[in-house]
């Protein structure tokens, strides 16, 4: 056994609303500069839908994840050493900007200095890639809603996957279709293939927290890492030449504080936590032959924080107490392991993701109410799962590589934990052999009742700090050798004696609070704060 930790995340589905306030919020912090203009680290897509690079799923096409060899043993979908060194100056597989789409602002310009006249100036597209006038023909949100499904439905390769499988079972007139939003950041992967693609070593996976990155220093902008994703979750910037993918907010993760799409959420549907598994079972579990046992054997690779051995091997490994605790009170441990009722996205494209999803429960609800029976009854709810507008089989291509039973599974104890709420709520004795129907008792169905509704900010983010009982040292390491003891940064002419150092205010000196990651922790402070009186004495 060789413990190692990592954080993770869970989206409930049944809770977004598609807004898209996380993508919105994402883009101003990470990606609103010039050459990341078509870049969205966050996304939302609807499904049925293309996705975002269009038809990203079609694997066949672009070439990304793992796959078995004859002996099988897991190899790059997109080829080996040699396959590589062959189109590493012109790299076949790669999205277009027309997969993507082609970034466009309006000219304003023409709005404010237009001559008086009896005809209405215009503020006609222009490309922010050439400046030039453009045609707008599609963007990261164009099938928004079901928008376009007549025309552009078909091309999910999801729908093209079911109904080779069941003949019409998706269809796009109005009264047969169904609707759900899928937020998507990168996946954080167990066995990430981005990282196994990259010829210089610039994209790795943080053994303190799982976190996928790329060293900007040692990028070299081969985009092999771009056909490696499966998901399309690496982005080329076309200005610096550099890969780019979500960083997973490491800056606010690292000081306890969710990424940025979880804090905007507007439906409080992600759940921050960490993910105790086994390294040494990574690469048995990814290598299955049957994709259809791919989400149980990651199942599998996830370590119990309550077992006594783990506790042990764990400490033995050097993981801190701290994530030790945060494992065994983690959201994301409970609604993955522990009930059951999360899925991995595209378990079959084999690497192992960390981002994972509760299946949609409410348009079962809705569909059952539209026909005059009571939408929260257990027994109609059971016996409507397998005939719903949204199919079974769609879900299972999406989260367990076609297997049905584990969403029936997932949808099931949804439909049980309504049922069993519904009768607390109006003053009814819950019937005992529901939870025992689903394998979960009375406590377990309250308990992720609580955790799925009304959990409070700290019940959904938990989140450990980083290097907290290091961080002295590692900030003292910054300081000039010839420096005294006594003076930190406070020296004649250097940045202390303006009263801030060059992280904010009190950084630099030794025996005030360490402030490289002050903001974050005031940030934290605000964003929790009841009322506005307990921010007094906060530096502005």
């Amino acid at each position: 056994m060789r413990p190692m930790a990592q954080i993770a995340m869970v989206m409930n589905l049944d809770k977004c609303i598609g807004c898209h306030t996380c993508s919105v919020t994402c883009k101003q912090a990470w990606t609103n500069r010039t050459g990341m203009e078509y870049v969205w680290f966050n996304n939302v897509e609807t499904r049925p839908g293309q996705g975002y690079p269009r038809r990203y799923e079609d694997q066949e096409r672009w070439r990304g994840g793992w796959e078995l060899n004859k002996r099988g043993a897991l190899k790059l979908k997109g080829g080996g050493r040699f396959r590589k060194l062959a189109g590493i100056f012109s790299n076949p597989v790669l999205p277009e900007i027309k997969d993507y789409y082609e970034p466009w602002t309006y000219d304003y310009k023409n709005l404010h200095d237009a001559p008086l006249g009896d005809d209405f100036p215009v503020a006609q597209p222009l490309s922010q890639i050439t400046g030039k006038p453009m045609k707008i023909e599609w963007s990261s949100n164009w099938d928004d809603s079901l928008a376009g499904a007549p025309e552009h439905g078909n091309l999910d390769p999801m729908v093209a996957k079911v109904r080779e499988q069941a003949a019409e079972k998706v269809k796009f007139a109005f009264e047969q279709t169904f609707m759900f939003f899928l937020p998507r950041i990168c996946e954080h992967c167990l066995n990430p293939s981005c990282v196994a693609s990259c010829p210089s070593g610039a994209m790795y996976k943080r053994a303190e927290d799982g976190i996928v990155l790329v060293d900007q220093d040692q990028c070299r902008g081969w985009r092999m890492c771009v056909t490696g994703c499966p998901y399309k979750k690496v982005y080329f910037n076309h200005r610096t030449g550099k890969a780019e993918k979500c960083t997973f907010c490491y800056p606010r993760v690292e000081v306890g504080l969710p990424t940025v799409c979880s804090e905007t959420c507007v439906g409080r549907l992600r759940y921050l936590g960490v993910m105790l598994y086994d390294a040494d079972k990574v690469t048995a579990a990814a290598s299955v032959k049957d994709e259809k046992a791919l989400y149980e054997a990651q199942l599998d690779v996830f370590l119990d924080p309550e077992d006594p051995a783990v506790q042990r091997a764990a400490e033995q490994a050097g993981i801190p107490y701290d994530w030790m605790e945060a494992a065994r009170r983690s959201p994301v441990h409970a609604l993955i392991s522990k009930y059951k009722v999360a899925l991995p996205l595209h378990p079959e494209y084999r690497t192992m993701p960390m981002v994972w999803y509760i299946p949609p429960l409410s348009p079962v609800v809705d569909a059952l109410a539209e026909t005059g029976f009571d939408g929260e009854d257990a027994g109609n709810l059971f016996g409507a799962i397998d005939t719903l507008r949204i199919p079974l089989e769609y879900l299972a291509e999406l989260f367990t590589a076609g297997d049905v039973g584990p969403v029936r599974a997932s949808l099931e104890k949804l439909a049980a934990m309504r049922s069993h709420m519904r009768a607390i709520n109006l003053g009814d004795q819950p019937d005992p052999s529901l939870a025992s129907s689903v394998g979960m008792d009375a406590t377990e169905i309250e308990a992720m009742y609580r955790l799925l509704a009304i959990a409070k900010y700290e019940e959904r983010y938990v989140i450990p700090t980083a290097a907290v009982g290091d961080a002295a040292r590692l900030e003292e390491t910054a300081l000039p050798a010839e420096l005294p003891d006594s003076c930190s940064l406070d020296y004649d002419g250097g940045p202390g004696m303006g009263g801030e150092g060059p992280f904010g205010l009190d950084s630099g000196r030794r025996h005030l609070p360490l402030v490289s990651v002050e903001n974050f922790h005031v940030l934290g402070r605000r964003q929790t704060a009841d009322k506005e009186t307990e921010l007094k004495g906060e530096p502005p």
